[in-house]
């Protein structure tokens, strides 16, 4: 996030382009949600792809980071996208998200400073979605469609 810090730095609230990776983590049936503490609202997990790094390791970073738990990736959803982000600092960008589908290996969902809550729902009781590009990739989901997992390099 260090790159992303510096280069608002530069330039303030102007729009850019961010990429992003997350995933429908579900377990028992119902999918993983987090109430941000950013917005108050409701999102898959996920996050920033930081420098150098695929989007595979950024999904699983980030679910590490905002829940404690440790998940297999299963499937790749697609690339979503969020044209008009703004958070409430004033920060634009267009939001390009990489979404898998997880399975949880191990832990219990626990929150960070980036989280009120972590709370799993079924498909008849989800809470309203913030980002256009979680709403499309829980569409693409519930739809049934998966890809396999990309074939990402991994330069380091």
């Amino acid at each position: 996030m260090d790159y992303i810090h510096e280069l608002r730095k530069e330039i303030g609230p102007r729009k850019i382009i961010l990429n992003c990776a997350g995933a429908v983590i579900v377990r028992e049936g119902k999918i993983l949600f987090q109430r941000r503490t950013d917005n108050g609202k409701w999102g898959l997990i996920g996050g920033l792809v930081e420098m150098n790094e695929t989007y595979e390791q950024a999904a699983l970073r980030e679910i590490r980071e905002e829940t404690g738990l440790e998940v297999k990736l299963d499937s790749f959803l697609g690339i979503f996208h969020n044209h008009n982000m703004v958070w409430s600092n004033g920060d634009a960008a267009h939001v390009i998200s990489a979404m898998f589908t997880a399975s949880i290996i191990r832990g219990e969902p626990r929150i960070d400073e980036e989280s009120y809550e972590l709370r799993f729902f079924g498909k008849d009781e989800l809470p309203e979605i913030f980002a256009e590009d979680h709403r499309a990739a829980l569409d693409v989901f519930f739809e049934g469609i998966r890809y396999p997992l990309l074939r990402e390099n991994r330069f380091r």
